[in-house]
Parts: C-alpha cells; structure tokens; sequence
C-alpha cells in the first residue's frame, strides 16, 4: 500500500506482523527487542534448570531425613549417607567430632552447630546460584522495553516531520513498532517474576528442610555424647 503526501510517496507495509514490525523497526529498537529475547530465554532456561535442581535435591533431603530418623550413631549416619548436601552436613559433625576427640566435651555440641550452620548456609547459597539474574529481568525489563518505546516514538515523529503529514496510516506503523518494544518486556518481566517468585518459595522449603536435617544431625551428636558420658560414668563406679 502506498500513501501520497504533498507529492512523496510512502510505502506504508501491508503486514503489519510482529516480525514485519521488527524488521521495520529502528536499529536502536531491534537491539532492544532482541536483548529482551534474550532474557526471556535465559529466564526458561534458569527456571527449568532451578526446578530440576530443586526437585532432586527436595527428594534427596527427604531421604535423608528418614535415614538420620533410623541413625543410632553418627558413625551409622555418616556410613549412610547418600552423597550430596545432606552427606556434607553429617560429614561437617563428624569431622568436628574426630578434631575434638582427647579434648573436653563441654563445648562439642556448640562447634558441631556452628560448623552445621556454616554447612547448611553453603548448600543454601549453591541452591539459590543463578536466581538473582530473574530478579534483575523482571526489574529492568518493563523500563528497557519503555526504552525502545520511546526512541521509537521519537524516530516516527521525526518520519512524520519529514513527511509534513499526520495521515494515520502513515504514523501508525511507526508507533506499532515502538509499542512492540514495551510488550516484549512485559513479556520478558512478568515470567521472570513469577518463576522467581516460585524459586524463592522453593529454595525457602529446601533451606528448612536443611535446617530439620541440622537438628537431626546434632541430635545424633547429643545421643552419642551422652552415651559416651554414661560410659566413663559406668567405668568409674
């Protein structure tokens, strides 16, 4: 379709898809769109990789809870355990329990805790590595969208300038392709907050159930120390 102004043609596009629009955008606008593409893949990317991880580890947690539950001693645990955080926050008792072997006891179950928290604080961390990256999308998205918008808009006034008319056909385009930019933030941010929003929710689960294996692990660390003191207890009577 063409429209004539004042004696100058302009071609006006018949298909005004979204790919026609974004082949017709400003070069400014284009890079916006596709940097927004971008973290839109990176966001399905994080979320299906996350709720993979999460799952697995949501699983293994809860195996080992029931293995510590049937844990007489921190040996059967530490012999038990499956490799993973669970693994690593029974090895993390053990190990303070053999550097404190010959010393006094009183303050055993007070090391055992904080090397259990730094542990469980570890796993935490590890869990929620590449979560940050949807806070930033779902943050900056909208306004990088907004951004392309408005240079876009500004491009088309200038058009429209050159062009000395108002004619709606030949402004429309214009402002169609600029506007694309906004939704494909919005496409990019609202994801990107609810997969966050999800993750957080999950991770927030696992950390607990992290915590529930902490005070399985100095329970088994309380029993066996107690079991030692009624030992010297028994050989001095």
């Amino acid at each position: 379709m063409e429209t004539t102004v004042t004696g100058t043609v302009i071609a006006v596009p018949h298909d005004l898809s979204p790919w026609t629009m974004f082949v017709n955008a400003h070069i400014v606008v284009q890079l916006v769109m596709i940097g927004l593409a971008l973290a839109s893949v990176a966001t399905w990317t994080v979320a299906i990789a996350k709720t993979v991880e999460i799952r697995r580890g949501r699983r293994a947690a809860a195996a080992a809870l029931a293995m510590l539950a049937e844990a007489r001693s921190l040996a059967d645990a530490d012999r038990a355990a499956a490799p993973g955080p669970a693994a690593a926050l029974v090895a993390a008792a053990a190990a303070e329990v053999r550097l404190s072997a010959g010393s006094p006891c009183g303050g055993l179950k007070e090391r055992v805790s904080t090397r259990l928290s730094r542990a469980e604080a570890a796993a935490g961390r590890r869990i929620a590595l590449g979560t940050g990256i949807l806070a930033s999308i779902g943050a900056t998205a909208p306004f990088i969208g907004l951004f392309g918008t408005v240079w876009g808009i500004m491009n088309s006034f200038v058009g429209i300038a050159r062009a000395h008319t108002t004619n709606l056909a030949v402004v429309a385009p214009g402002i169609a392709e600029a506007l694309l930019a906004t939704a494909m933030g919005l496409i990019a941010a609202i994801p990107a907050v609810i997969v966050y929003n999800a993750l957080a929710r999950a991770i927030a689960a696992y950390r607990a159930q992290l915590a529930d294996i902490s005070a399985a692990v100095e329970g088994i660390v309380s029993r066996d120390f107690d079991r030692r003191g009624q030992s010297f207890q028994e050989a001095a009577e």
